[in-house]
């Protein structure tokens, strides 16, 4: 009975006797082989989607889309989209840029020349008025019965005057038969004379009187915008106000003082002094749109040292009112014209350490660097003096994709070919997306070929 005890008996609900241990063990080895199946798995397919796109340039060709991110030269064996302009011959402008500021000819400050009551306001805030033309009134009562004052006065003095006079013939003539001594004779006479001055001096308060009935009335000095009303009519003026009725300012004609480096000081001052007439544009803040033109009319007798300038001045007729005093304006001052030069846009000159080039489209559209002089640049366009020919074609966008003796896909710039900008302004050009033109560029070269 004890050896029946101590056999190991298996354990119920299994058949075989073998542990779960061991089941369980065995059970994760299988797992862990299909994880690992299955990393096999994705790595192949994503190295094959890989492989096959590397592949793609090649099998896309020349223009495609594929070749246009990473082609450098013809040995690829595909073409660069870029945009291209032609080179043409013309005249360049010479121009010097500066800041100016609008200035009036003429500011006037209209003041009362007499002291009164403001009885009449006879011009609208912002009218434009003529030299002479009446503003404002003040009362001229006061004035007027000075004036009768005086006149009374000088009427006295004349009848005084006439008596003294008919008195001094009789003294003549009881003097002659010696009634009266020298003295009286004289006495009279110089009576007479002082009469003379009173009534010279009550015609001096007359015309005083008169001056002052003329100043009642007001007057514009200068022709000119008016601008807004000072003082209201019923309120005392004097003389002595600081402020004034109203200020009158010239617009027409107007000025423009500007300032220029003084390193172009010789070749505009040597223009004046040749009696040549420059002429000058004068442009927004932005610098982008022409307002109007006029002329040069003087630059300062002295350079400011502080800030290495000299001061000009120019003048514009401004008939249609578009400078307005205190404006802020970019000036334009035409000094020459270069003329026989080669014109391209200036986003077709390159530079680096062979110095300016630009890229030239030959033939089977291949580019080669090209050295360039530049003579001169006026706004977007760029004068050649040598290094290129009118006619020949030139890359302006996409030249970071190219060099030498790359293959591209010319596309014409939607602005047209080089041409002479007489503003000197800066060209806007519309902003376009770069993937988005290269994308365009791409599909056209592959149509092509």
């Amino acid at each position: 009975m004890s050896q029946l005890n101590s056999l190991d008996l298996p354990e119920r609900g299994s058949a075989t006797g073998a542990p779960p241990r061991a089941a369980s063990q065995s059970g994760s080895r299988v797992w862990i082989w299909l994880v690992a199946l299955g990393v096999l798995i994705v790595a192949g397919f994503w190295y094959y989607r890989s492989h096959t796109k590397a592949q793609d340039p090649a099998a896309v060709g020349p223009g495609g889309a594929g070749g246009s991110g990473k082609g450098r030269g013809a040995g690829g064996g595909y073409a660069v989209p870029v945009v291209v302009a032609t080179a043409q011959s013309g005249d360049l402008p010479v121009f010097f840029n500066g800041l100016g500021s609008v200035t009036p000819l003429n500011t006037v400050t209209v003041r009362s020349r007499v002291d009164g009551q403001l009885i009449n306001v006879a011009f609208k805030e912002g009218q434009f008025v003529q030299q002479g033309e009446l503003l404002a009134e003040v009362d001229p009562r006061p004035f007027q019965v000075q004036l009768e004052q005086a006149e009374g006065q000088l009427a006295k003095d004349q009848a005084a005057r006439h008596d003294a006079e008919v008195n001094f013939e009789r003294f003549k003539l009881l003097f002659k038969e010696g009634v009266i001594p020298q003295q009286q004779l004289d006495t009279q006479q110089a009576q007479v004379g002082q009469f003379d001055g009173a009534i010279k001096t009550d015609q001096g308060q007359i015309d005083n009187a008169k001056l002052q009935l003329t100043y009642c009335h007001i007057t514009a000095p200068i022709a000119g915008r008016v601008g807004l009303r000072l003082v209201d009519p019923g309120n005392i003026i004097h003389a002595t106000d600081a402020s004034g009725l109203v200020v009158i300012t010239q617009v027409q004609p107007i000025s423009v003082v500007f300032a220029l480096p003084q390193d172009q000081l010789p070749p505009v001052y040597d223009k004046l002094r040749k009696g040549v007439q420059l002429e000058v544009d004068a442009f927004d803040r932005d610098n982008t749109y022409k307002i109007t033109s006029g002329k040069l009319l003087t630059i300062d007798n002295q350079i400011d040292p502080t800030t290495g300038t000299y001061k000009l001045k120019s003048v514009f007729d401004n008939k249609d009112s578009a400078l307005f005093p205190n404006q802020f304006v970019n000036v334009h001052l035409l000094v020459d014209t270069r003329k026989g030069l080669t014109l391209v846009p200036v986003p077709a000159i390159q530079r680096g350490p062979q110095g300016t080039y630009v890229y030239v489209v030959g033939q089977g559209n291949i580019v080669n660097i090209r050295p360039i002089m530049i003579a001169q640049t006026t706004g977007n366009t760029a004068g050649l003096s040598s290094g290129l020919k009118p006619g020949e074609i030139v890359v302006t966008d996409g030249q970071d994709k190219l060099q030498d003796s790359s293959k591209v896909v010319p596309n014409t710039s939607p602005t047209g070919d080089a041409s002479t900008d007489s503003s000197g302004a800066p060209a806007a050009n519309p902003q376009r997306n770069p993937s988005q033109q290269q994308g365009k560029s791409g599909r056209a070269g592959g149509k092509q070929q």
